[in-house]
C-alpha cells in the first residue's frame, strides 16, 4: 500500500516541507509539555527485538484465538448508496482446532442480526467488544472440533472516508455521480463483513454483490455469473479467490469502463469512471511489461487469471495492492498529455510497479503479523526502483530518488525511531507503521544487501523464498534463511541488526600518510539528531545508546573512473588506501545505509575533488554534509562550501538536494530578520541554474531538465524572485483565456505561484477552475494552489471549504498543511481544526485524529503549539495517536534546535562571503 503525502498527491515535485521556527516561551510551559510528552515517550522508545523464529501460525501476535480458523467465505453484499449501508450475509467454513462454545472474530460498526451454525436452528448470542473491535459468538452447547459452517446476517456502513467500504461523489459530464470502493489495509475488512481480520488467517473468498444495472462491479477474481434481480438491479458473482488475507479483499462498483490487454494469458485491465479509460493507456502498457518482468524475476508466475488497475476519483490519496484488483487514486494512474506533465509518467510507473510487486511480496507471500510489514512495503519500494532501472534506465531512478533514503535516515536518527521489525500491539499502531522506516529504510537495506550478496545470488534466494512460502505467511527469519541457503553468506549477521534495532550507522573516516602510503581509518558509531535541550518532552540526554552493526562499506578513490573496494566493518579498521595524493571516498556509489563524517584531512581532499566524482558520490557528499549540520556535528559553512563548487549544469539530483536544503532554511527563518539575506543567497545560487534552462524546453518526461525547470520556477517564486513571479502571473493570465498557451510541464509551478500571491480575483479564478474540471489531477492542482494564498482572509475561505462536499476528502489533509506553511497566520489552521474537530473527524475518519492532527502540528515549532498538541486529548486516544504525537513533538524540538544553531552560522557565512 502507498499512502500519500502532499508531495505524492500533487503532480509536481514539491519542496521538502521542513518544520517551522520556534519562539521563546516561559519555562513553565516547557515543563508542562515535558511532563505530558515524557509519559508518551517512555512507553514508545523502541526496544531491540529478540531474534525471531521462522513463521509459525500459533506464535503470531494478534487478538483472535488461533483455535478457530476460517477456510473459506461465501459473502453476499447489497450496498444501498442512498442510505450508505450494506445488507450482507456470509457463510464461513471453519476449522475448530479444539472443542469450544465461543467463537471470536472481528467486526466494527456492524450490526449482526443472526448467527447460526451448520444450518441448525440454534442461534448464537452476540457480544460486541467495541474497544477490541471484536464480537464473541456464544453457543449454548460446546461445539466439537472439526469443520463447521457459520452463517451470519448483518448490516455494515458505507463511509465517507477510506476505511472499509466508502463512497465517492465525483463530477462528470452528466452531473455528480456516486461510486463505492474498499480500502482495508491494515484492519478494515471488519468494517464490511465479520471476519478473522488478521493477516495469518488466510482463506478463500467467494463474493456476490447486488448493484444497479448501470454499474460495473470489480473484485479480486473474474465475474463467474451475472443475472438480473429487479428492473434496476443485478446480482454479480465472482469466482473464488485463492487463499489470501482479509485486507486484500476488494470491491469497487460504479459507472465504470475498461481498457483491456492480454499479458501471456492474463487479462490486464485499467478500470475507470465513464469516459476516462483512454487515459489509462500508459499505465496499461507498463503493467503488461511489468508482469513479464516480475514473472521472470520472482521465478513464480502471477497466479490469478486477471489483474485490474482501478482508478478511484477520490476517497483516498494512495494505492492499494488488493490481489487481482489494485485500487489507485485516479491522478496516480491516469495520464492525459493535454493536461499532465510528461514527468507524471515516472510517478505512475513507480506506483504501478510498487503495487504490482505486492502481488508477490504481500499477496502471494504475506507477513505473519504487522511487525514484519517491511517484508511487504520495503520490498515493493525496492522492486519499483529495480523495475524502473530495467525498463526505463534513462530515468536515473536511484539517483533521482535519493530522497527516499534521506527521509528514512532523518527519521531513524531520532529518539522516536523504531526498528524495521517493530512491535505492533493493535490496529492503530499498525496504521502508523506505514512510515518512512518501514518503506524507505526497508528499501535501502534491501539494496545494500543485494549489493553485498551480488544480484544473481540475491535473486536466487528471493526465488527460493517465493517458491517455499507461496500462499502462506512468513517472518523476516524465513527471508534470511532463504538468502543464506542460496548464497552461503551470513546474511542474518549483517542484515538483522538493521531490522531488529533502530538507528543509523555513522562511519567516522580519516586518512593519514606514512612513508608515501595512505591509511584509511574507519570507526563505526551511531548517527543521531538530538536537540541541545530537553524540549517538548525530550530528555536532556545528549546521545542515544550505542548500537552494533556489521556494515558492508564500499570505499575507494574519489575519481569516477576508479573501482571501489569493499570492507565488512565491525567496530574499527585501518586499511591501506593507495597513494597519499588520492582522495578516498567512503560509501562509493551511495548504496550503503549509513552516514560518513570525514576528518579534516580526508574532508578537505574530498571537497577539492568534488567535481571528479560520479553524480551519486557528489550527491552523497552533499547529503552527508547537510546531515552533519542537522546533527550539530558541523556548522553550515561546510555544506555551503560544497554548494559553492557546484556548476549550474550539474545533474538534477544535485540541485534538487540544494533546493531542499534552501527550502528548509527558508521555512525555519519565517518571521526572522535574517530571512531576506538567506533568500537573497539562495536566489543567487539557483538563478544561474534556471537561466541556463529558461522557461521553455521540450517538456519530455525522459528529460531531467523538465522536472528541474519546474522545481526551480516554483522555489525561486517561493523565495521571492520578482521576475519569476511576474512571468508566472503573466503566463497564468494567458492560460485563463487560452489553456493551450501553458504547457502541461509548467502548469503546476505556475498555478502554485499564482496561488501564493493570490488576490481576490485570482483566488476566485482558481476556485472556478477547480469547480469546472472533472479531472481529479486538475481539481487537486487548483484547490492546493488556492490553499497557498498568503492572505489570511482567503486562507480562512479555503479552510471553510474542507467542511463541504465540494472539496474531496483526499485533498483536506494537504490543504491544511499548505495553508499552515503559506498563510501569514499559520496558527489559523490549528484554531480551525480545534473549533471544527467533531465535524472534521466525522468526515475524515480516525486517521484525522491519530495522524493528520499531529502531522499538521509539525508546521509549528513554538512551545505554545507543542504544549497544545501534548494536551490535545483526541490525538492521544489510541496507541497509534500517541506514537504520532510523540514524533510530532520531537520534530518541533529538532526544528527549534536546528534554527538556533544553523541560521546564525548561515547568515555569518553569507556575510563573510559578501553575498546579500
Amino acid at each position: 500500500m502507498k499512502r500519500y503525502s502532499l508531495k505524492m498527491i500533487t503532480a509536481s515535485a514539491d519542496d521538502h516541507h521542513p518544520p517551522s521556527v520556534c519562539s521563546r516561551r516561559p519555562r513553565s510551559a516547557s515543563v508542562a509539555v515535558l511532563h505530558v510528552a515524557t509519559l508518551i515517550l517512555t512507553t514508545l522508545l523502541p526496544l531491540r527485538l529478540a531474534a525471531e523464529p521462522l513463521f509459525a501460525f500459533d506464535a503470531m501476535p494478534g487478538k483472535l484465538p488461533k483455535t478457530v480458523v476460517p477456510i473459506s467465505y461465501q459473502i453476499e453484499l447489497t450496498p444501498d448508496l442512498a442510505r450508505l449501508t450494506t445488507a450482507g450475509q456470509e457463510t464461513v467454513e471453519l476449522e475448530l482446532r479444539e472443542p469450544t462454545a465461543r467463537i471470536v472474530l472481528n467486526a466494527v460498526n456492524i450490526v449482526i442480526a443472526e448467527v447460526t451454525l451448520d444450518d441448525g436452528p440454534e442461534r448464537a448470542v452476540v457480544t460486541p467488544d467495541t474497544a477490541a473491535e471484536t464480537v464473541a459468538l456464544e453457543f449454548a452447547q460446546v461445539l466439537p472440533a472439526g469443520r463447521h459452517r457459520l452463517h451470519l446476517r448483518f448490516q455494515s456502513q458505507i463511509n465517507s472516508f477510506d476505511r472499509g467500504l466508502f463512497f465517492v461523489d465525483y463530477p462528470s459530464g452528466q452531473g455528480t455521480r456516486r461510486m463505492i470502493s474498499s480500502q482495508l489495509e491494515p484492519a478494515d475488512a471488519r468494517r464490511i463483513f465479520p471476519c478473522w481480520d488478521e493477516p495469518a488467517f488466510k482463506a478463500s473468498f467467494a463474493l456476490t454483490v447486488t448493484v444497479p444495472n448501470s454499474f460495473l462491479a470489480v473484485s479480486n477474481m473474474p465475474v463467474a455469473s451475472e443475472e438480473p434481480v429487479a428492473p434496476d438491479l443485478k446480482r454479480v458473482s465472482f469466482a473464488p479467490t485463492p487463499k489470501m488475507s482479509t485486507y486484500l479483499f476488494v470491491l469497487s462498483a460504479g459507472e465504470l469502463e475498461r481498457l483491456t490487454a492480454d499479458a501471456n494469458g492474463v487479462t490486464v485491465d485499467v478500470v475507470t469512471t465513464a469516459g476516462k479509460s483512454a487515459k489509462g493507456r500508459f499505465a496499461l502498457d507498463e503493467a503488461v511489461r511489468l508482469l513479464g518482468y516480475y514473472n521472470d524475476y520472482f521465478g513464480t508466475a502471477y497466479p490469478l487469471p486477471k489483474l485490474d488497475l482501478i482508478a478511484i476519483p477520490g476517497g483516498y490519496g494512495g494505492a492499494m495492492e488488493n490481489w487481482g484488483g489494485i485500487t489507485f487514486f485516479e491522478s496516480r494512474l491516469l495520464f492525459d498529455p493535454a493536461i499532465d506533465s510528461d514527468v507524471m509518467r515516472r510517478d505512475i510507473f513507480s506506483i504501478v510497479a510498487h503495487e504490482m510487486a505486492h502481488q508477490w511480496f504481500g499477496d502471494l507471500v504475506t507477513m505473519g503479523w504487522w511487525d514484519n510489514l517491511w517484508l511487504n512495503e520495503g520490498f515493493a519500494s525496492w522492486m519499483q526502483e529495480k523495475a524502473a532501472v530495467q525498463l526505463h534506465p534513462q530515468w536515473n531512478t536511484w539517483l533521482n530518488g535519493y530522497g527516499q533514503k534521506q527521509f528514512a535516515m532523518g527519521l531513524d536518527a531520532r529518539r522516536t525511531s523504531h526498528p524495521i521489525q517493530q512491535q505492533v500491539g493493535d490496529e492503530s499502531e499498525a496504521m502508523v507503521a506505514f512510515d518512512g522506516i518501514t518503506y524507505s529504510k526497508g528499501q535501502a537495506l534491501i539494496r545494500m544487501i543485494e549489493a553485498y550478496l551480488g544480484e544473481e545470488p540475491f535473486r536466487a534466494g528471493i526465488r527460493a523464498y517465493m517458491a517455499a512460502h507461496a500462499s502462506s505467511n512468513t517472518t523476516t527469519a524465513d527471508l534470511w534463511q532463504a538468502l543464506e541457503q542460496a548464497t552461503g553468506k551470513p546474511v542474518a549477521a549483517v542484515a538483522a541488526p538493521f531490522t531488529e534495532q533502530a538507528g543509523v550507522p555513522l562511519v567516522r573516516a580519516e586518512t593519514d600518510c606514512h612513508d608515501g602510503v595512505q591509511q584509511l581509518s574507519l570507526r563505526l558509531d551511531r548517527f543521531a539528531i538530538i536537540p541541545a535541550r530537553g524540549f517538548a518532552g525530550l530528555s536532556d540526554a545528549k546521545s542515544l545508546p550505542p548500537v552494533a552493526w556489521k556494515l558492508p562499506v564500499m570505499f575507494g578513490p574519489a575519481a569516477a573512473s576508479a573501482a571501489p573496494s569493499e570492507w565488512l566493518l565491525d567496530g574499527v579498521a585501518s586499511i591501506a588506501a593507495g597513494s597519499c595524493a588520492t582522495p578516498v571516498k567512503v560509501n562509493r556509489g551511495d548504496i550503503g545505509y549509513y552516514r560518513v563524517d570525514y576528518g579534516p584531512h580526508a574532508g578537505a581532499a574530498l571537497t577539492s575533488a568534488l567535481n571528479q566524482m560520479t553524480p551519486e558520490d557528489r550527491l552523497n557528499m552533499l547529503n552527508d554534509a547537510w546531515a552533519m549540520v542537522a546533527a550539530g556535528r558541523a556548522d553550515a559553512a561546510a555544506y555551503l562550501g560544497l554548494v559553492e563548487r557546484l556548476a549550474p549544469d550539474d545533474r538534477r539530483a544535485i540541485w534538487d538536494q540544494v533546493i531542499s536544503s534552501f527550502a528548509t532554511l527558508d521555512h525555519l527563518a519565517r518571521g526572522e530578520p535574517a530571512r531576506e539575506a538567506l533568500r537573497s543567497y539562495a536566489r543567487t545560487r539557483l538563478r544561474p541554474v534556471f537561466d541556463r534552462l529558461g522557461w521553455d524546453g521540450t517538456g519530455h518526461g525522459d528529460d531531467d531538465e523538465t522536472p528541474l525547470r519546474a522545481r526551480l520556477i516554483r522555489v525561486l517564486g517561493d523565495l521571492g524572485d520578482a521576475d519569476i513571479l511576474t512571468e508566472a502571473r503573466a503566463r497564468f493570465a494567458r492560460f485563463a483565456g487560452d489553456p493551450q498557451s501553458l504547457v502541461p510541464a509548467l502548469r503546476d509551478p505556475v498555478v502554485h505561484l499564482v496561488g501564493l500571491t493570490a488576490d481576490q480575483d485570482s483566488y476566485e479564478t482558481l476556485l472556478r477552475l477547480a469547480r469546472a474540471s472533472t479531472v481529479t489531477s486538475e481539481r487537486v492542482r487548483y484547490y492546493l494552489a488556492a490553499a497557498n494564498a498568503r492572505d489570511p482572509a482567503l486562507a480562512a475561505r479555503t479552510l471553510a471549504l474542507t467542511l463541504t462536499d465540494e472539496m474531496p476528502v483526499t485533498v483536506v489533509g494537504p490543504v491544511f498543511s499548505t495553508v499552515a506553511s503559506s498563510a501569514e497566520q499559520p496558527g489559523l489552521v490549528w484554531r480551525f481544526v480545534q473549533d471544527k474537530f467533531d465535524a472534521l473527524s466525522a468526515r475524515l475518519g480516525p486517521g484525522f485524529r491519530d495522524q493528520m492532527v499531529p502531522n499538521l502540528m509539525t508546521n509549528f515549532t513554538d512551545e505554545e503549539h507543542a504544549l497544545q498538541l501534548a494536551h490535545f486529548k483526541p490525538s492521544q486516544a489510541t496507541a497509534g495517536g500517541r506514537i504520532s504525537t510523540s514524533r510530532a513533538l520531537e520534530t518541533i524540538a529538532i526544528s527549534a534546535d536546528f534554527k538556533a544553531r544553523a541560521l546564525p552560522t548561515c547568515v555569518a557565512w553569507i556575510s563573510e562571503h559578501g553575498v546579500r
